[in-house]
């Protein structure tokens, strides 16, 4: 019996998260026109839940509460509570929602309008409008700063960094970066933001007080076209030492020294890598696979993949929350 349950609870620290940490992965499929909710004991499917067409950009509350996701042919944001997985409401996003963030004190939204070439700000404390800036052509990334005052969208056919200042809420500078740019996260001391290219196939590293390029990132895998290397999502660790960068159909992970700005390793993960969510201790990190319909679970002490699980139909964001 001991031997049984020394086994059950290495199982569970390997694979899964201690009460302490439990929260739930959501995971909305473009195709499937549904969010995939998986809970994070064991990292299985627990709830599917219905929601608008062709959900893309999902991103969670600071608070944990909310959930919201682009319903991006339905020109429109759903709300869903994350304690009973219901849709609460919805926010006017303006036309074909692709990628949104919210600010840190959870009070605003910005949505890249990708079809009007504009980001929308919403008050999330009334549901409201505030004001649509226009910005260069299909814009998709967007990323804020973390304390609130820049933000910054990325246009893929202008192949710029837009910052735009939140009070304002004019763009206050441009940066040229290479083709095609889907993704800016800020490091969590606000010293820089990495803009991935997908068609470019690097990440530039801009200084975020200068908004000059410090430095960019370029992919090398043996055995694979250059031309599949394409660089979508970005995520940072808390404490700015490593980058995880999503290379679309390479099926690759790559991890970075987020201080050398080297590529440390390539992680094989399911067809199609999209996007990227770490668990809220940073223990795992989480990528939508969009070809191959599942996620891959990466362990970050070790940089290895413990897991892959079937999701919906052409998976393409994920969010993770732990409610109170």
């Amino acid at each position: 019996m001991r031997k049984t349950l020394l086994a059950a609870l290495a199982t569970a620290l390997t694979l899964g998260a201690s009460p302490a940490f439990a929260y739930r992965i959501y995971v909305s499929n473009e195709r499937g026109n549904d969010v995939t909710v998986l809970d994070s004991a064991d990292f299985e499917v627990i709830e599917t839940i219905k929601v608008g067409q062709r959900p893309r950009g999902i991103v969670v509350s600071p608070d944990g509460a909310r959930l919201y996701v682009c319903a991006s042919d339905d020109d429109t944001i759903e709300v869903i509570d994350t304690r009973t997985h219901e849709i609460i409401g919805t926010l006017p996003s303006g036309p074909d929602p692709e990628l949104m963030v919210v600010s840190p004190d959870g009070t605003r939204m910005y949505v890249a309008n990708e079809d009007d070439n504009l980001v929308t700000v919403i008050d999330l404390t009334t549901g409201s409008r505030v004001v649509e800036i226009p910005v260069g052509v299909e814009p998709e990334g967007m990323g804020v700063s973390p304390d609130g005052k820049i933000i910054v969208n990325t246009s893929e056919t202008t192949n710029m960094a837009h910052f735009i200042d939140r009070d304002s809420e004019q763009i206050v500078a441009n940066v040229l970066v290479d083709s095609r740019p889907r993704f800016a996260e800020f490091k969590a001391d606000n010293s820089e933001v990495w803009v991935s290219a997908e068609i470019g196939g690097t990440v530039s590293v801009i200084d975020a007080a200068t908004r000059e390029i410090k430095h960019k990132i370029s992919f090398e895998i043996p055995g694979i076209s250059p031309e599949l290397i394409q660089p979508v999502g970005v995520r940072l660790t808390a404490d700015g030492s490593k980058a995880y960068v999503a290379l679309g159909p390479a099926n690759r992970v790559a991890v970075v020294n987020a201080t050398t700005y080297e590529v440390e390793d390539y992680l094989l993960v399911g067809q199609r890598v999209w996007q990227l969510a770490f668990s809220p201790d940073g223990a795992h990190l989480f990528s939508t696979n969009g070809i191959s319909n599942d996620i891959s679970i990466i362990d970050t002490a070790r940089d290895e993949v413990i897991k892959s699980v079937q999701v919906g139909e052409q998976p393409w964001g994920v969010a993770v929350a732990a409610p109170d």
